[in-house]
């Protein structure tokens, strides 16, 4: 499955159109972030548009504290728009632990957090970034502390965060592979290109080695590819030339 984070498109409204451009480019499914489902009342709306365009929302991205907070609410936005997948994607650089003993910590938070969202029977992830990957004073990995002390949490792997920390992603997804649930697809434009798009590029076109990333994903089972572009200066083009790019290594 071919799936595009919305996110990528929150500079280029309206969502409706948004859709309708990415139904047409070929991708089979979204994914959802806060900024599209900003409380519950907007979920009902979202999934009729969805409908009527024919894509799908199987993953979505809520905050670690809304899921912490009301659960109930998180699952019945989740149902509402179609959702199997319930992902956090992120903490705030004053919220990041500082040592080893804060990420194991915030590992068991994962695993308590994701409790009733699996009683539920819907899946539980961390999408990273590249924090996680920087290595800590003594030689820990943020990322291995948390899931050492997550055992149920799934992983949303952004190939290119990985990369951005300093780590081999496929090295990574050989490790964790029963684990991943879903797979971000970006690229990073060679040094010193694309500044007016904060250095990312359309996948293919950058430096990531995504044949490999995409040849140990598939061997590690993973289905679901998500396009993501942080700040793309034409959210068409980056749909277009991505999954343009990813099916040649589908082929």
């Amino acid at each position: 499955m071919i799936s595009y984070q919305l996110y990528s498109s929150r500079n280029f409204p309206p969502t409706g159109d948004t859709l309708r451009m990415l139904k047409s480019a070929g991708y089979d499914a979204v994914e959802g972030f806060g900024g599209v489902y900003p409380d519950e009342a907007a979920a009902t709306p979202l999934a009729a548009d969805l409908k009527s365009v024919g894509l799908t929302m199987p993953t979505g991205h809520f905050a670690v504290d809304h899921v912490e907070k009301d659960p109930d609410q998180v699952i019945r936005m989740a149902r509402t728009l179609g959702m199997d997948t319930i992902i956090c994607p992120y903490l705030l650089p004053d919220q990041r632990p500082t040592d080893a003993a804060g990420w194991t910590a915030f590992g068991k938070r994962l695993e308590a957090a994701g409790a009733p969202i699996r009683a539920a029977g819907l899946k539980f992830g961390w999408h990273n970034h590249d924090f996680e990957f920087v290595s800590l004073p003594g030689g820990e990995v943020p990322h291995d502390l948390m899931f050492d002390a997550a055992p149920s949490l799934g992983w949303e792997i952004d190939v290119a965060w990985v990369v951005k920390g300093g780590k081999d992603p496929v090295r990574y997804i050989m490790r964790y592979g029963p684990r991943i649930l879903t797979a971000h697809v970006k690229d990073i434009a060679p040094p010193g290109e694309k500044a007016n798009e904060d250095g990312w590029a359309d996948v293919g076109t950058g430096v990531v080695q995504w044949k490999a990333a995409y040849a140990a994903l598939k061997a590690a089972g993973c289905t679901r590819f998500i396009m993501e572009h942080d700040n793309p200066s034409d959210h068409a083009r980056f749909a277009k030339n991505s999954i343009s790019a990813l099916k040649g290594m589908m082929a």
